[in-house]
């Protein structure tokens, strides 16, 4: 007759027959308490430490896995088989089918399913703070630190850093999160091995399609009517005189039951249906393709892009227009030096009062550095004597305060140990220099139908500006009410 105890008894017999059960035993005897204490800590208090989670669902929770199935494995498939005989299918159908002897299999019974249950309820636990983990901002941004710390620091400063990293990235549905799992397990590697790209490139090919993410926020359909949009700049001059821009910007609306297709977002209507075809890289674009709600369609074609495209060996990609072809960085916002200094001295962190500081500011950023840390010494050694040798009667707080901000400035924007510079990363919005031509990929007055008819470049298209670059422009003051 075989007893409760001889269960257990042959039980752990057969572990400790089989070296493969015993390391397992030790592994999971070891990492239990820790992963329970610290599952539960996490799903309490909600720490965000990247560290943390790494260690607990990267780690303790993978070994703790493990030991459960090299105990498995050892118990059943190598030596320890002989000693957990008494837990053959053979012998638990004998039990159950005599009534005398099934009172005896209760306590193996009750025995399972305990052990069982527990690790359940410790496998749901970690599964699911273990994918909370995984969608957190701070693994996304913080994990893989040289890396990820230029776009996390620009997240962090752009108008979507409220907006958790995978609402956009990944969305909602499991196929595009196994894609973005798949894809984070090649980047892993890639840091492991060193062989990560410096820079990190857009992923322009790699994003959900923007009726996925962007549209579940930003109905297109429900921009209405005209922004006027205000933009300082400050001269390099003495007194940093600040200078203003007034511009009325079209903003319009796709279509609506009230309105029309109108103004910049005319291009995501759905009566108005553009595709395109581009290089790689979406810089260049030889043809456009405008589909009306009647069916009919026009054809748009730049012979000198086509050109480009055939010396550069490209092949055309094929795109149906949405969001992300002008609003290409809608987060992950890399200022120009320029941009970046302006900001600084709009914000008051740079003192405005500082004679030529918007000169001297612009000088220090724009020189070439190792590192941020070579950077930021730079910028203050630059500073600081200048200013001693040409105003030394300058009050050393005010001083302070604008060479942190001037070294903010270029922290946020500018990363050597990465190879990001200014202007590193290319952003469609609006018509900048170089590669940033944005709006003129297409409005370049170069794209002609068959018929003669042209793309637009004329600048009202999309906006009016209203005054540039004026000191106190009339139309602000007269909107002001002043």
């Amino acid at each position: 007759m075989t007893k409760f105890s001889d269960i257990i008894l042959s039980f752990f017999k057969g572990i400790a027959r089989s070296r493969v059960s015993l390391l397992g035993a030790m592994l999971t005897t070891v990492t239990f308490p820790f992963l329970l204490g610290l599952v539960i800590i996490d799903s309490w208090f909600h720490i965000d430490n990247p560290y943390f989670g790494g260690f607990v669902y990267m780690i303790i929770g993978p070994a703790f896995i493990a030991g459960l199935a090299m105990v498995f494995i050892g118990l059943f498939f190598l030596k320890g088989k002989e000693e957990v005989r008494l837990f053959t299918l053979t012998y638990l159908q004998e039990h159950f089918a005599d009534e005398t002897r099934f009172n005896r299999v209760r306590k193996l019974i009750f025995l399972g399913v305990l052990l069982t249950s527990i690790n359940f309820v410790i496998f749901g636990l970690l599964g699911y703070s273990g994918y909370h983990y995984l969608e957190s901002n701070s693994f996304c941004g913080q994990f893989c630190h040289t890396v990820m710390n230029p776009e996390y620091t620009a997240y962090q400063n752009s108008p979507h850093s409220k907006v958790h990293c995978v609402d956009c990235h990944i969305g909602s549905g499991a196929t595009w999160f196994v894609k973005s799992k798949v894809s984070g397990a090649r980047q892993l590697a890639a840091v492991a091995l060193d062989t990560y790209p410096r820079p990190i490139h857009t992923p322009v090919h790699g994003l959900r399609p923007a009726r996925y993410t962007c549209e579940e926020c930003h109905r297109p359909d429900k921009f209405h009517g005209d922004k006027l949009n205000v933009i300082d700049s400050y001269e390099d001059d003495e007194n940093n005189t600040h200078l203003k821009t007034v511009m009325l910007m079209k903003i319009g609306s796709a279509g609506s039951g009230t309105d029309k297709p109108h103004g910049i977002h005319w291009h995501v209507a759905e009566e108005n249906t553009i595709t395109y075809k581009a290089d790689p890289n979406r810089l260049t674009i030889p043809e456009v393709t405008l589909t009306k709600a009647d069916g009919s369609s026009v054809v748009f074609r730049s012979e000198d892009a086509a050109d480009i495209i055939e010396e550069e060996g490209h092949e055309l990609e094929a795109r149906t227009m949405d969001c992300i072809d002008c609003h290409n960085r809608p987060t992950h916002i890399y200022r120009d030096a320029e941009t970046a200094v302006n900001e600084e001295i709009t914000k008051g962190t740079i003192d405005r009062t500082i004679p030529y500081i918007k000169q001297q500011a612009m000088e220090a950023v724009n020189q070439k550095y190792s590192s941020q840390d070579d950077a930021m010494a730079g910028i203050e050694n630059q500073l600081r004597n200048w200013y001693k040798s040409n105003y030394p009667n300058l009050d050393v707080d005010i001083l302070d305060r604008a060479i942190a901000g001037t070294q903010n400035a270029y922290a946020m924007n500018v990363f050597p140990e990465m190879k990001i510079e200014w202007g590193t990363y290319v952003n469609h919005i609006g018509h900048g220099e170089e590669f940033d031509i944005g709006c003129f990929r297409c409005h370049d007055g170069m794209h002609e139908s068959d018929d003669g008819e042209v793309i637009s470049a004329d600048c009202t298209t999309c906006h009016v500006v209203l005054a540039e670059d004026e000191e106190e422009p009339e139309i602000l003051q007269s909107l002001q009410g002043e």
